[in-house]
C-alpha cells in the first residue's frame, strides 16, 4: 500500500485519496523572471515522478502547477530591460517549457497563471475580510495571523516565537509583525487591477490558494513544493485557505529537499547555481543522453533528502546509465539458446516486487533504481548462460515498463561516448571556485584567477593505432564468448586513454580517438 511522508503531521501515512482512484495534486511552480536552475529541475522532476507512479498505480491524476507571473522580481526585470511584464513572463515561460522538455518532464494537466485568476483572488480576499480574518489599511489588505489559531502547524513554529524572532522591518500599520499581504496597492508604473480596495495586485501567497481551489476544489489530496516553501508560503496558504472555507486545505503535504553545492544550499541569491540550459549547452553528449544523465542523478537520492551537485556525481550517473544502455544493446542481439529463460522470469518478478515496494514507500526512487540495477546484474549473468531472442525482448521491455515511472530507459539508441566528465561537461565555463566558494563566472572575473571545477584537458593515449586495434579485436572476441565483464573492462581501459568504441549492428566495432 502506498504511503507518503506528510509534512503537516511529520510522519509517514497510508495514502487514501478523497475520491477512489482519483488524485488531485497541486504543486507550486516557478516565478517566471529568469531561467530555471538545477534546483527547479529537481522539484519539477520529483513531482513528475510522483504523478507518473500514481498513474502507474491506476489513479487518474489531476495535476495543477502554476506560474507566478506578477511579482516584484518580474517588475524589476521588466524595468531593467525597458519592456512590459508580459514580455518577460512570456519569454521565461517558453524557456521553462524548453528546459523541462529536455529533461522529459511532462506538462501538468493545468498550468494556471496568477494574472488570469484576478476575479478568484479578489473574491477570496473579500471573503477573508468578511470573516474578520483580514483588514484593510489604505489600499493594502493584510491577513491577521492572530485570528487563525492554528497558524504555524505546518512549519511547527509558534506565533509568539516568530514575533520575538522577527528581524525584518515591520510595517507600523500591521497589527502583528507576521501579518502578510493579501493585496498590495499599486505604485506608479506597476501593473495593477481594479479591486474594492483600489487598484493593485495580489500578494504571493493568495495566488496559490485561489488557483488551487479554482481547479481542484476547496480540499484536495496532495500539495507539493520545495522545502523552502514550507514557511512562510505554505504556512500562509493553509491559514488563508482554511480560514476562508473552514475546511482542511490539502490532506498531504510533500516537500523535496534542497540541491547543495559545497554543502551550501543552491540559490540565485547566493549566486552558486547552474541553470538547466547551461548544463545542456556545456555538455558534449547528445541532448537525450544529457537529459537521461541528469534524471538519473536527480533520482539517485530520496526526494526529501538534500542532494549534492558535483561533477563526480554527474559522471557516476552517466556511467550508471551507460551500463544499462550497454545491456540494452546486447539484448537487441539475436539469441541462440534459451537455457536461462526461466531464470529471467524469476528475476523480473523479484524486481517488480522490489520496485513497487520502494515506490510505495514514499516514492523512494533511490531504492527503486537499486532494484533495477539488481535486475541489470541478473540479466547480464543470464545472457552469458543463454537467453532466447524472445526472452531478450521481454527483458528490454521490462526495463522500459518500470523505467517509465522514473522517465528513464525509453531511448532507442545510446552512444557510448565514455568521455571523461572534464571533456564532456565543461562546467569550468559555467562557474569557478574562488577562495573555496562557488561563484558565478562573471563574478569570479573580478576576483582571483578562477580554478576550474573540472579539467578540460583531453586524456593522452599511450596506445598506438596497432595496439588499439588489438584491444578492439580482443574485446570483439570476448563479446562473442559472452564474456561481457571482460569486454566492458577493455572498453573502459580504452576510454581512459581517450579511445571511443562504437559497436555496429553486425557485431563488429570501430574506434576513434
Amino acid at each position: 500500500m502506498l504511503s507518503i511522508y506528510n509534512s503537516l503531521t511529520g510522519k509517514k501515512e497510508p495514502f487514501q485519496s478523497l475520491q477512489p482512484k482519483t488524485v488531485r495534486m497541486y504543486v507550486c511552480g516557478v516565478t517566471v523572471y529568469d531561467y530555471c536552475h538545477i534546483g527547479h529541475a529537481r522539484s519539477a522532476l520529483v513531482f513528475d515522478v510522483i504523478r507518473r507512479y500514481l498513474e502507474f498505480s491506476d489513479y487518474q491524476v489531476a495535476f495543477v502547477k502554476n506560474f507566478t507571473d506578477v511579482d516584484d522580481k518580474i517588475i524589476k526585470r521588466a524595468n531593467e530591460r525597458g519592456v512590459s511584464c508580459d514580455a518577460i513572463t512570456a519569454e521565461f515561460i517558453e524557456a521553462y517549457y524548453q528546459d523541462m522538455g529536455k529533461l522529459g518532464i511532462r506538462r501538468a494537466t493545468n498550468e494556471p497563471k496568477a494574472t488570469e485568476h484576478m476575479a478568484e483572488i479578489i473574491e477570496l480576499v473579500g471573503t477573508l475580510i468578511q470573516k474578520g480574518l483580514a483588514y484593510q489599511v489604505a489600499g493594502d489588505v493584510y491577513f491577521q495571523v492572530e485570528k487563525y489559531q492554528d497558524y504555524g502547524r505546518l512549519s511547527k513554529r509558534k506565533l509568539e516565537d516568530l514575533q520575538a524572532g522577527a528581524r525584518v522591518e515591520v510595517d507600523a500599520r500591521k497589527r502583528h509583525p507576521m501579518d502578510f499581504a493579501l493585496w498590495k496597492s499599486s505604485k506608479p508604473g506597476e501593473p495593477s487591477w481594479d479591486s474594492p480596495w483600489g487598484p493593485g495586485r495580489p500578494g504571493w501567497h493568495i495566488e496559490c490558494s485561489a488557483m488551487s481551489m479554482k481547479h481542484l476544489g476547496e480540499t484536495f489530496d496532495i500539495h507539493g513544493g520545495g522545502m523552502d516553501l514550507i514557511f512562510p508560503h505554505h504556512e500562509n496558504e493553509i491559514a488563508q485557505s482554511c480560514g476562508a472555507t473552514g475546511k482542511e486545505f490539502a490532506r498531504y503535504w510533500a516537500h523535496n529537499g534542497f540541491v547543495q553545492i559545497n554543502r551550501e544550499k543552491m540559490s540565485k541569491s547566493l549566486g552558486n547555481f547552474f541553470t538547466i540550459r547551461e548544463i545542456f549547452e556545456k555538455s558534449r553528449w547528445p541532448e537525450a543522453e544529457t537529459g537521461e544523465m541528469l534524471r538519473y542523478f536527480l533520482l539517485g537520492t530520496h526526494y526529501r533528502s538534500p542532494l549534492d551537485f558535483s561533477d563526480q556525481s554527474l559522471l557516476e550517473a552517466k556511467n550508471a546509465a551507460d551500463g544499462f544502455y550497454g545491456l540494452f544493446a546486447r539484448l537487441e542481439e539475436a539469441g541462440d539458446k534459451s537455457t536461462a529463460d526461466k531464470g529471467l522470469m524469476e528475476a523480473i518478478e523479484r524486481c517488480r516486487v522490489a520496485f513497487r515496494e520502494a515506490m510505495d514507500d514514499d516514492f523512494n526512487t533511490s531504492v527503486a533504481l537499486a532494484a533495477l540495477q539488481r535486475l541489470k546484474s541478473d540479466v547480464n549473468k543470464l545472457l552469458s548462460q543463454g537467453l532466447s531472442t524472445e526472452a531478450r525482448k521481454i527483458a528490454r521491455e521490462e526495463f522500459r515498463s518500470l523505467g517509465i515511472n522514473l522517465g528513464l530507459f525509453q531511448l532507442g539508441k545510446w552512444q557510448f561516448s565514455q568521455m571523461p566528465i572534464g571533456q564532456a561537461m565543461e562546467l569550468s565555463q559555467v562557474s569557478a571556485i574562488t577562495r573555496g566558494r562557488v561563484v558565478r563566472i562573471d563574478q569570479a572575473a573580478e576576483a582571483d584567477p578562477p580554478k576550474p571545477i573540472v579539467s578540460a584537458a583531453k586524456p593522452k593515449s599511450d596506445f598506438s593505432d596497432t595496439q588499439v586495434q588489438l584491444k578492439v579485436d580482443e574485446r570483439n572476441e570476448a563479446r562473442k564468448q559472452k564474456n561481457f565483464k571482460k569486454a566492458d573492462e577493455i572498453r573502459q581501459s580504452l576510454a581512459s586513454n581517450g579511445i571511443v568504441i562504437e559497436d555496429k549492428p553486425d557485431g563488429t566495432s570501430r574506434w576513434k580517438r
